[in-house]
């Protein structure tokens, strides 16, 4: 028996019964020949692991551009932290773990330089709205391989495109558990970087988050993961009860008030968006000095300037934009 194979037995085996079985997927675009020694699952996460959007996520920013400490969360860090969250919950729940992990990595892969302001700012560039959650399923589909793509199964590109609220709900539970993963994620360790860079202190909190979820990051994190198993082990869906989960809504709703938009967070924010529209507007106009894979991608001319400028790391949207915009002057 092929490694696959016993894998693929072991999941039939113990995976819960509304789990998604990897050799039950359906299926990818374009067929391929089984792996020996990897699930279908599997190879999607080595696939995501290896792409160079997935690198590029360690220089794009989570909440605050260019922290000077190093014990700041980045885009790839958020990824990281999604990932542990998921694959905990999915185990506990007997879901596939490796499709939980796959969907986890694949999540941001379409997000802007500069964090929520470049999706903004694209979205007013465009005309219509960027949601990076889609952009995210276009990189693996169109961009990634020179424009071949991936070649991800169904169950990875759903849970990818869906990973948002304000997306359809996603095909399979393992994706569910990636969305409310993804919430556990950002706002505790959003919240833990606010406490680090002195926006708040941990006395700031709502009384009732504290009581609720703990005080401390770890304590929260434990919190809500281990409501997520308790109250999804008793339902055909993902969840969490109704307290805990008002719990986690006042502290989304604190973080918003405190911290995403605190004057602090959005001192730059401005520049940022000025640096995403200049870009946009320049490579609309020059359009030839896009790289092959972006002028050879599906859409419209903006859809292809979006693709490129949204998967630029912030450093790198900062050079390019210095380049085309910031004079040189020249001594002697």
């Amino acid at each position: 028996m092929l490694p696959r194979e016993r894998t693929e037995e072991l999941e039939e085996k113990n995976l819960a019964p509304g789990a998604c079985r990897s050799a039950r997927t359906r299926g990818r675009e374009r067929a391929e020949k089984a792996d020996d020694l990897r699930t279908e699952f599997q190879r999607d996460r080595d696939r995501i692991i290896h792409a160079k959007s997935f690198r590029r996520l360690k220089h794009k920013t989570q909440v605050f551009f260019s922290p000077s400490g190093d014990h700041y969360r980045v885009r790839l860090t958020h990824t990281l932290e999604v990932s542990q969250i998921a694959r905990t919950i999915a185990r506990a729940l007997a879901l596939n773990e490796d499709l939980a992990e796959a969907i986890s990595l694949g999540h941001d892969l379409g997000h802007t330089p500069f964090g929520h302001i470049g999706e903004d700012a694209l979205s007013d560039a465009l005309g219509r709205p960027f949601q990076h959650s889609l952009q995210s399923l276009r990189v693996v589909d169109y961009l990634e391989y020179e424009g071949r793509g991936l070649n991800l199964t169904f169950e990875v590109r759903d849970g990818i495109a869906n990973h948002t609220w304000t997306m359809p709900k996603p095909a399979t539970k393992e994706a569910e558990v990636v969305r409310l993963s993804d919430r556990i994620a950002y706002l505790n360790h959003d919240l833990d970087d606010a406490i680090r860079a002195g926006l708040v202190s941990p006395d700031d909190v709502p009384s009732g988050v504290l009581e609720k979820l703990g005080r401390s990051h770890s304590r929260r994190i434990a919190t809500l993961v281990s409501e997520v198993v308790s109250a999804s082990s008793e339902s055909s869906s993902v969840r969490m009860g109704s307290e805990i989960s008002s719990a986690m809504d006042e502290l989304r709703e604190f973080m918003f008030a405190r911290v995403y938009l605190h004057p602090a967070a959005r001192a730059e924010q401005g520049r940022a968006a000025h640096v995403i529209k200049s870009l946009f507007d320049y490579f609309l106009e020059h359009f030839e000095e896009l790289p092959a894979e972006y002028r050879q991608a599906p859409g419209d001319e903006g859809t292809r300037v979006a693709d490129y400028v949204a998967g630029m790391t912030d450093r790198y949207a900062v050079t390019v934009y210095e380049g085309k915009f910031v004079p040189r002057y020249h001594v002697g």
